[in-house]
């Protein structure tokens, strides 16, 4: 029944912040391709999207250099031959990693991509014995969705992680992965 009455509520926050409630939407994930320029548009879209919520200085998304960078992994979410969506796992310390650049195509959000898309990275985190992932989001109503989709996924509110410091902007999030 909890499964049900979270999904009720999580539909009530797409509803409220305006997003559309259409059925599921399939989607293949994959991992990133550098060299697809699409990809590059994507994420600099991501940039853009966040920048007029946070003070630069409280924006910690990672660009496309720092996604490229040993120790974090990329998926990119696929329905037909347009990008849906993005997701990444880095390492902060061996076993602990955070979840980075999730994002749904604006007009694709409330189809479900964004939970394909945490479902692939936890499977991925839990096959290589990764114990917990963290994740920073900005606490505005913009990021209201987000953080919803993240309780929904057994994230809970947490204090500072990693290099992160107590900012009125960002909201912290935990949970732990069980093994397979």
């Amino acid at each position: 029944m909890r499964f049900l009455w979270d999904q009720q509520r999580y539909r009530e926050t797409l509803l409220k912040y305006g997003v559309a409630n259409f059925p599921p939407m399939t989607c293949t994930i994959r991992p990133a391709d550098f060299d697809d320029p699409a990809l590059e548009d994507f994420l600099r879209a991501h940039l853009a999207d966040m920048a007029p919520h946070s003070p630069k200085e409280s924006q910690h998304a990672l660009d496309m250099a720092a996604l490229r960078q040993p120790g974090v992994r990329l998926w990119v979410a696929w329905h037909g031959r347009r990008i849906a969506g993005t997701s990444a796992l880095a390492v902060l310390e061996p076993g602990h990693e955070e979840l980075k650049s999730m994002r749904t195509e604006p007009e694709l959000r409330g189809r479900g991509i964004a939970s394909a898309l945490l479902n692939h990275v936890l499977a991925d985190a839990r096959a290589r014995h990764v114990t917990r992932i963290s994740l920073e989001t900005g606490s505005m109503e913009f990021f209201a969705p987000a953080r919803a989709l993240y309780a929904r996924h057994a994230f809970d509110p947490c204090p500072p992680f990693g290099s992160y410091k107590e900012d009125p902007y960002s909201s912290y999030m935990t949970r732990a992965v069980m093994a397979a």
